[in-house]
């Protein structure tokens, strides 16, 4: 039996990539959208990307940063997906390399437990470039659900994860039930459920 259930943010329990969103506010949305493909695809760090695209947002009004991060289209299926684990008894818990703007203000729109995200450093209501958090390497997400499943007394078999790209590797590697979401191939090869369809529900027939 699950007891345990994680989702990434961004392009899981979100539609799309928060940090494009912002991008796109200071007109360099493609190029942040390119370097955060090369890294959801594998081929560059997660560190050294999120440090090199948070460094091209500084001067950012921070009432802008959130103004989007509390407007952003949350997944289909997200709310009904999660209110449905929660009534198996499960903890749902959101894992994100994004923003804690994001991730905390969906918390309760979303329904989830508890994020665990990263903080962009802000100075006279302006974003800095800077960023610090939970989730900033590849083997973040992973390292923060073995001390979930060491609190909660959860094994790997009553865990399930759920994500789109490769810094969700590394929670793939603690967890039984492994949902590969609308994802990068990189992932689709370590997962053991693949739904390629926007809708969160559909993974609930598969768990």
């Amino acid at each position: 039996m699950l007891k345990l259930a994680v989702f990434d943010f961004d392009s899981t329990l979100m539609d799309g990539e928060t940090i494009d969103f912002f991008a796109d506010e200071l007109g360099i949305g493609e190029e942040v959208a390119r370097i955060t493909e090369e890294a959801m695809s594998g081929r560059l760090d997660f560190f050294e990307s999120l440090q090199q695209r948070v460094g091209l947002l500084k001067g950012l009004d921070f009432e802008i940063v959130e103004k989007i991060a509390h407007n952003l289209p949350y997944m289909p299926g997200a709310v009904e997906t999660i209110a449905e684990l929660k009534s198996r008894g499960m903890k749902v818990v959101c894992f994100s390399g994004g923003f804690r703007t994001a991730t905390s203000y969906a918390k309760d729109i979303l329904g989830y437990d508890a994020d665990f995200s990263n903080a962009l450093h802000v100075k006279n209501g302006k974003l800095t470039g800077l960023v610090g958090g939970d989730m900033m390497f590849n083997f973040s997400k992973g390292d923060m659900l073995v001390r979930l499943q060491d609190i909660l007394g959860v094994s790997e078999e009553e865990t399930m994860v759920c994500g789109d790209g490769a810094n969700d590797l590394s929670m793939f590697a603690h967890a039984g039930t492994r949902i590969a979401f609308c994802a990068r191939d990189i992932l689709k090869a370590q997962a053991n459920v693949i739904v390629d369809t926007k809708d969160l529900t559909q993974i609930l027939k598969e768990i």
